[in-house]
């Protein structure tokens, strides 16, 4: 018998949260129907999610079992599905490695001004305005930006993303198989072109070095190349886009902990944990398959079923820590939420996601003291969605 189960879909206020609660709640191991229609199984405790994340017999399957891999033309499904989230080890550890280097905790904070300088610049946009959506005004061209410039993305090419991202981070479920495709095609005849542009004249950017790598001893494949700038792209943004429109939103909804963090700032890098924690990026981690039966929580996975982790109720699993669903920037506990994944597959950028929450938030609730939501909380809803958990706009008064 499938739980009835539908987070991807529910867009109301609380809704998403509510919904893998009330799964949560019948124990840590559920076996349910996805929205594609396929029979998975889906982790909901946090230790649990700790053990599916790391263990050997779930594996990401390899491009031919990525989403939507038999529905995109095979030339496309190719280009955007040999990337390192959907490899094992060795293939992923060898794709890892090869951009590591541009995130490493060192690399990442030398970014600090240049981020501090965007974000500075976007507010300034705001500074005489009453009312924004601050998703469109502020939590997405600042990630956009930051990415792009990282690799090398020209800047006055980074509007044709917003097109192109919505449809592949909403999934083909949802935006349509053929906008999904749409959307894929055009972005990597992009890539492609920009590549190409590389290698006649490289520069000091991540796509230079990567084209350097392909062409030197580790020789990334041309579908290798384009799936990791292709993921680089979707996810180096979408997910720190979230991360600020979610953390923004539950502290307005939480003046308490916002007058906390005003009055003490120094909290600051403590307070993210925490709000990524309450209302992560993420809703679960990408699809693995078991290989062979795997027992996690007591419940036995069979071979060939798929698992999905879902790392929002892991996070607010109440076995853990006291009060989940309560925003608290003094919890101790938060440090070892999932938002960003766990073992091998754990998010890469996730130092330069924090990085970026702490400049754009700490800016935003400094410059603005009077900021507040312009709707009723209940009138905000989410993006429809199988993994991101985001917010469709964020209407606020500044003044």
């Amino acid at each position: 018998m499938h739980a009835t189960f539908d987070p991807y879909t529910a867009t109301a206020d609380g809704a998403r949260h509510a919904a893998y609660a009330a799964l949560a709640a019948r124990g840590p191991v559920h076996q349910v129907r996805l929205p594609s229609g396929v029979k998975g199984w889906l982790v909901t405790s946090h230790d649990a999610a700790r053990v599916a994340l790391t263990h050997p017999g779930l594996s990401k399957g390899g491009p031919s079992r990525a989403p939507y891999a038999d529905e995109l033309p095979p030339v496309i499904a190719a280009a955007i599905n040999h990337h390192m989230l959907a490899m094992d080890p060795p293939d992923h550890t060898r794709l890892r490695k090869l951009v590591s280097a541009a995130f490493t905790r060192r690399r990442t904070e030398a970014l600090a001004p240049g981020i501090q300088q965007l974000a500075d610049d976007l507010l300034d946009g705001l500074a005489d305005r009453d009312e924004a959506d601050l998703i469109t005004a502020f939590a997405y061209p600042l990630p956009i930006a930051v990415i792009c410039r990282l690799l090398g993305v020209p800047d006055t090419d980074h509007h044709l993303f917003r097109e192109w991202t919505a449809p592949l981070v909403v999934g083909g479920n949802m935006a349509g198989i053929e906008a999904y495709s749409a959307a894929a095609t055009a972005l990597v005849a992009y890539v492609r072109e920009l590549l190409a542009e590389k290698r006649r004249r490289p520069t000091d950017d991540l796509l230079s070095a990567l084209v350097a790598a392909r062409d030197g001893e580790d020789r990334l494949t041309e579908d290798e190349l384009t799936s990791m700038v292709y993921l680089l792209l979707l996810a180096g943004h979408e997910t720190t886009v979230n991360l600020i429109g979610n953390g923004v939103l539950a502290l307005l909804t939480h003046p308490d902990q916002l007058a906390l963090l005003r009055a003490e700032p120094e909290r600051l890098p403590a307070a993210v944990e925490e709000l990524l924690r309450f209302d992560g990026p993420l809703q679960s981690a990408i699809p693995a398959i078991a290989t062979e039966p795997v027992e996690i929580a007591g419940t036995t996975i069979p071979e060939g079923a798929n698992v999905v982790v879902a790392l929002l109720a892991a996070n607010r699993d109440p076995d853990r820590l006291p009060r989940p669903d309560r925003l608290d920037l003094t919890r101790t506990q938060s440090l070892g939420h999932l938002a960003f994944g766990h073992g091998v597959h754990h998010c890469l950028g996730a130092p330069l996601a924090r990085l970026e929450g702490r400049i754009a938030i700490g800016g935003l609730v400094t410059r603005f003291p009077r900021l507040r939501l312009a709707v009723p909380a209940a009138e905000i809803t989410r993006t429809p969605g199988l993994m991101m958990n985001g917010l469709a706009e964020l209407p606020v008064r500044l003044r």
